[in-house]
């Protein structure tokens, strides 16, 4: 019998993301494929379907990048939380407007405030004590999607933008409270949102769903109301094969 912690070892190095079998790939959307975390087994096997734009917001692909350094649009890499490395050592091609959402480079930016676009900095969920200090810079459209900015939010719902506040997974509190305010558009992609959803189908919006992480099971069974669009990005619609193997390993 194999130690537990042996067994996980083995398991990460043999795993591979998978569609599940209800995915039919032929329906999905390649463009939106190379942004989803859990495509780059598949995108891997389809070098040539690879949308480069896409890949450089790819936060898995930096190892794809890495070898075609031709391909990077330091645009869309500014926004990518696991390449920092690379943007350090190309600061003069940075995006400060991508770069100001990416939780990962608060002291890039902190060493650069002049340089930090306010809009995108009030979505990031590491920039909490900047935006603290600066609430007079803050856009509040913005800073309503943040996650990390409950306590400020909940201290001015006059100011709250309803439809940010509705994709944010840490307001569900606030939200269960003012259904009447909820914007059913942004709900659909709130993943904390499913118990909300579940009990008002009739006023999801299917496209936005089809990218909520935690709807696949509403998914599975409503495939003729699914965006296969949307559902392109949804890290979910891949299963982790490790799973099965680390199963069968611990049945041994």
């Amino acid at each position: 019998m194999l130690p537990t912690e042996l067994l996980k070892i083995v398991a990460s190095y043999a795993s591979e993301y998978v569609l599940h079998d209800w995915i039919d790939e032929k329906k999905l959307d390649w463009r939106c494929l190379n942004v989803n975390p859990n495509a780059i087994h598949l995108l891997e096997k389809n070098i040539h379907m690879v949308y480069w734009w896409g890949l450089n917001k790819n936060p898995k692909a930096i190892h794809l990048l890495e070898k075609n350094l031709d391909r990077v649009y330091c645009k869309w890499l500014s926004g990518n939380p696991s390449a920092i490395h690379l943007l350090e050592k190309n600061l003069h091609r940075v995006n400060w407007m991508n770069l100001s959402a990416n939780p990962n480079a608060i002291h890039l930016l902190e060493k650069n405030m002049h340089r930090v676009n306010w809009k995108w900095l009030s979505t990031n969920p590491k920039a909490i004590h900047l935006l603290e200090k600066n609430m007079h810079q803050v856009d509040w459209v913005y800073l309503s999607e943040n996650a990390s900015a409950i306590h400020i939010l909940e201290k001015n719902l006059d100011r709250v933008d309803w439809w940010g506040l509705s994709t944010n997974p840490n307001a569900i509190h606030i939200l269960e409270k003012n259904l009447d305010m909820v914007h059913w558009w942004g709900l659909s992609r709130n993943p904390n949102a499913i118990d909300i959803l579940e009990k008002n189908m009739n006023l999801v919006n299917w496209k936005w769903l089809s990218a909520n992480p935690n709807a696949i099971h509403i998914l599975e069974k409503n495939l003729h109301l699914v965006d296969w669009t949307h559902l392109s990005t949804n890290p979910n619609i891949f299963r982790l094969t490790a799973i099965d193997i680390f199963t069968e390993l611990l049945a041994l």
